[in-house]
């Protein structure tokens, strides 16, 4: 068994709500660590008496046979782990993994864009670099007409139209947008592949081309680069405002939380974190960040989560930026990833973070936004969040 050296934020709700649904399976079984204890240790291991006891009379009275090795031993993990309580503890099989990566359904791929809607309820298009939708000459803010043989209407759900760009690798999807300003049809047909998905993506909103929108999907190492580079091109290309969006972030490295809020504090404490049994460990602001000055709107809903919070709470408590939305999941714990031999695993939480003098503490009601803003990505028309903080940002206080 070995320890991954690397701090894990939360894996994903997905994740963990997969797991939820095998714990109700398996927790019959976790009887079986009599049978477990008796087959791997050779001793009745007096800890357990009752568990013991109920293996016994299973074994003796139950009209099937009992489950085999891993699955007694799973059960009994799995029945473990529920006892422990903590929702972010959790153990993962193997199998979870292959389901995870669609490896029993093939490989699957798309074209890389990102979609959103204008405020004529069109749904526009931003190639997300090097993928197969920019390769071909997709440009931000086309307006994405039909895909395959759907006409586009407002009420077309964005899942149905993720659904069609979707598919198989190696196969074509057909596509018509309009581009700006006469918005004249053109028809592409792009070949689907699979390709890296960076952590940040960025465009210049197209009804407000002064405000920059960068999305963090999730907090990697590259991250606080990748942000950098996003505000160096939209600079560039005339911005002079920022959202940041962090809805449906889950997390990531905690590190990289920490450092992505140092890019915009002058300085000061970011959040304080601590192991059971070891002293509170500080994280400051070592010196001036280079986005200190950068005028900025977070957006964050529920499932904004653990290094995602980082930044929020942090930006929140030093009066840094301006929180529009809903409160954020309330995630303020770090989990360690330990292999198992068999390549499963152990997510153990292990610490608790939080920012100090951020009243109410994360873990308690999630990070609160100033200005509350119920958004939905199926909703038609602008996003509410966004148009707020064009108000804020150029209306309200004109850059």
């Amino acid at each position: 068994m070995r320890i991954h050296k690397i701090l894990i934020e939360i894996m994903t709700l997905k994740r963990a709500f997969y797991s939820s649904a095998l714990l109700v399976v398996f927790t019959s079984l976790g009887f079986g660590i009599g049978y477990f204890v008796h087959a791997y240790w050779g001793t009745s291991f007096d800890s357990f008496p009752i568990l013991v006891q109920a293996y016994d009379i299973l074994h003796n009275h139950g009209i099937k046979d009992l489950p085999l090795p891993p699955s007694m031993e799973y059960g009994m993990i799995h029945g473990m782990v529920e006892a422990y309580d903590d929702p972010y503890t959790i153990f993962v099989e193997p199998v979870q993994h292959e389901l995870e990566s669609n490896t029993l359904q093939g490989s699957f791929g798309g074209i890389g864009v990102r979609l959103s809607r204008d405020v004529d309820s069109y749904i526009v298009l931003y190639p997300i670099k090097d993928s197969p939708a920019e390769d071909i000459g997709i440009q931000d803010g086309d307006r994405l007409l039909t895909v395959g043989e759907i006409n586009l209407t407002p009420e077309t759900s964005m899942d149905t139209i993720q659904a069609e760009l979707r598919g198989p690798v190696g196969e074509s999807v057909t596509i018509t947008i309009g581009r700006a300003p006469e918005y004249s049809s053109l028809e592409y047909e792009i070949k689907r592949s699979e390709f890296p998905i960076p952590s940040v993506t960025w465009h210049l909103d197209v009804d407000e081309p002064r405000l920059g929108v960068i999305e963090i999907n999730v907090f990697a190492a590259s991250t606080p680069e990748e942000i950098q580079r996003a505000v160096d091109d939209l600079q560039s290309r005339g911005a002079l405002a920022y959202v940041f969006d962090l809805r449906d972030n889950f997390g990531g490295l905690l590190t990289a939380g920490v450092d992505v809020a140092r890019l915009f504090l002058q300085d000061g404490v970011v959040i304080e974190q601590q192991y059971q049994g070891q002293d509170v460990e500080t994280f400051r602001v070592v010196r001036p960040g280079p986005l200190a000055e950068l005028p900025v709107a977070l957006l964050i809903n529920q499932h904004t989560a653990s290094a995602a919070e980082i930044v929020a709470g942090s930006l929140k408590s030093h009066e840094r930026a301006i929180l529009i939305g809903t409160p954020t999941l309330g995630k303020d714990t770090i989990q360690l990833v330990f292999d198992l031999m068999d390549e499963s695993s152990m997510h153990v939480t292990a610490a608790r973070w939080w920012v100090p003098g951020l009243n109410p503490p994360v873990g308690e009601n999630g990070v609160q936004p100033d200005i509350k803003v119920v958004s939905n990505h199926e909703d038609s028309g602008p996003d509410p969040a966004i148009q707020t903080a064009i108000d804020i940002l150029f209306v309200g206080n004109n850059p």
